[in-house]
């Protein structure tokens, strides 16, 4: 069972490797025509938090750059990456870190996300290489909308984290509606943690409950790290909401949730637990206790032939318990960037490369990236209301929810996409 201190050795020793492949061609990077050309890729490596996503983002991007290379790279030039450390939750760190690819000129700047972006984003404003990433936050966003010129370069290759709050209802409506959740009640409780993020995905939930059919039963409030869940255990059986979502984000503390849920259960509620689930240690620290619980991700690996393609070469290249979110986020970035650059003949041209990107959509194993809006991040699916929707599932990025089944992450919403349907949980 990999820890998370293993996990960091790994991430070190692979970045470490990466960026010492690249380190020799900094001097001549943008200005040259020939020499590589070279990626910044932020990862997370020392931090608290943030390292299971960084180095998920990390492995994908690699996977695409060995496949770029081993098939001539790109405008007849290899393909490196520069990876420097970051601490998602530093707005200093973000903005070192942005710092050294701009010394390292770098063509364009790739990243997992940061849990405080804009710090990075001013960084990386003069310098306007393209920067694409997963942040999944609207507040970032808005900066690109209320002032496009200075964050032109910006892209968001993910839906904002609003899109939980919204899509939630439809989710809970659609496996009412199959038969494969008898609901105790309408009701709906929250547990929601600080960082923004959460509060967000929190209030944009709130805002809609009243449009559906469901209720606000409870909002009870965490603080990472969550020593004990005994007592948020206690509150969701004594509120005894048909449905509840654990509005948090760290996968190991989710893995201690499952296991003391599981002995002391809610009967018959769904559990929803925001995103963290998707990371590899979830499953490796939950085990069976993962069963029956239910996730999302708007940045999910589809499991259409195209994904499953991936999946099966991530999972030969990178053994073990796969990251279902950024491990492809990485992977398509890497090629969106490929396309760019082969579209404009020279990389760095900055602004004609953006140009290229914001009016261009680009369909990867995680779905359709259209960043043609105001915002310019990836269009949503289905539409549920909330700026930026698509109706077509190749108009937008679909947000996959999924069940641990057998100790397995299976889509189940929406149907389009679907592994199979919901399942008993354990505890019904």
């Amino acid at each position: 069972m990999t820890t998370d201190l293993t996990r960091r050795i790994l991430l070190q020793t692979l970045s470490a490797g990466t960026a010492s492949v690249a380190m020799p061609f900094i001097g001549q990077a943008r200005a040259a025509t020939t020499g590589p050309i070279l990626i910044g890729v932020p990862t997370a490596q020392t931090a608290q938090t943030g390292v299971a996503d960084h180095q998920d983002y990390l492995n994908g991007t690699t996977l695409a750059l060995e496949e770029i290379n081993a098939a001539g790279g790109i405008l007849g030039r290899p393909l490196k990456a520069v990876v420097v450390d970051i601490d998602p939750l530093s707005p200093e760190s973000g903005q070192i870190a942005i710092n050294k690819l701009i010394d390292a000129k770098v063509h364009a700047i790739s990243c997992a996300f940061s849990l405080t972006p804009v710090p990075a984003a001013d960084a990386s404003a003069k310098y306007r290489a393209p920067f694409l990433w997963g942040a999944t936050q609207r507040n970032l966003t808005e900066l690109v909308a209320k002032n496009p010129k200075k964050y032109s370069h910006l892209f968001q290759t993910d839906p904002s984290e609003v899109h939980y709050g919204y899509t939630f209802p439809m989710f809970l409506k659609a496996m009412k509606e199959q038969g494969t959740w008898k609901p105790l009640n309408n009701g709906v409780h929250i547990i929601q943690e600080q960082i923004a993020y959460c509060q967000t995905i929190s209030k944009s939930l709130q805002e809609v409950l009243p449009k559906s059919e469901f209720q606000l039963a409870h909002v009870t409030d965490i603080q990472y790290p969550v020593q004990d869940w005994g007592p948020v255990i206690q509150e969701i059986k004594q509120v005894g909401a048909g449905a509840v979502m654990v509005d948090h984000w760290v996968a190991a503390e989710y893995a201690a949730f499952v296991k003391q849920y599981q002995s002391d259960p809610l009967k018959g509620a769904l559990i929803y637990l925001q995103y963290g689930p998707s990371q590899p240690e979830f499953l490796e620290l939950a085990g069976a206790a993962a069963n029956g619980f239910v996730w999302s991700s708007v940045l999910g690996v589809y499991a259409d032939k195209k994904g499953q393609e991936f999946r099966a070469k991530y999972r030969k290249r990178f053994p073990g318990v796969m990251g279902m979110c950024y491990t492809g986020n990485g992977y398509d970035v890497a090629y969106y960037l490929k396309a760019a650059w082969e579209a404009i003949g020279d990389p760095s041209k900055f602004d004609a490369v953006n140009d290229w990107v914001r009016t261009h959509a680009f369909r990867g194993v995680n779905g359709m990236m259209d960043l043609n809006n105001r915002y310019q991040e990836a269009a949503h699916y289905p539409d549920n209301g909330h700026d930026v929707t698509a109706t077509d599932i190749e108009k937008g990025m679909a947000q996959l929810y999924y069940q641990v089944q057998n100790a397995e992450h299976k889509i189940i919403y929406p149907d389009v996409l679907s592994e199979g349907k919901l399942q008993t949980a354990p505890w019904w």
